[in-house]
C-alpha cells in the first residue's frame, strides 16, 4: 500500500511539470509571429509592431573565451595577462555581432 501512494504522490508531482517543460514557448505564447532575417516580430494589441531576436550574450561569452586563449597564445612574453585580456575583449566584442547577426534590422 506504502508504494503505491508513494508512486501516486511522485506521478502527481512529476506530471504538471513534464507537460509545462514539453510544450516550445513559441506555442505558450499566444502571438503570432513573423519572421524576417532572423528576426522574430508581433504586432501588439495596440497595433505597433515589436520584435524579439537575439542579444548576443551566447555570442558573447564564446567570443570571450576563445579571444583569451588566442591572446594567451600569441602574447608569448612575460605573465601574458596583457594578451589575455585583450583577447578576450576583442574575442568578446567580436562573438556579439556576429550572434546578433551584423545588419541591424530596424524593429520598433
Amino acid at each position: 500500500m506504502r508504494k503505491i501512494i508513494l508512486a501516486a504522490t511522485m506521478l502527481a508531482f512529476a506530471a504538471p511539470a513534464t507537460i509545462a517543460f514539453t510544450a516550445p514557448a513559441e506555442a505558450r505564447d499566444h502571438r503570432r509571429y513573423h519572421n524576417d532575417r532572423g528576426v522574430k516580430y508581433w504586432r501588439g494589441n495596440n497595433g505597433r509592431y515589436y520584435c524579439k531576436r537575439s542579444n548576443g550574450t551566447t555570442g558573447l561569452l564564446i567570443g570571450g573565451v576563445a579571444g583569451a586563449l588566442a591572446g594567451r597564445a600569441i602574447d608569448t612574453r612575460g605573465d601574458r595577462a596583457t594578451g589575455t585580456i585583450l583577447g578576450a575583449a576583442g574575442g568578446a566584442l567580436l562573438g556579439r555581432e556576429i550572434d546578433r547577426g551584423g545588419s541591424r534590422p530596424r524593429c520598433r
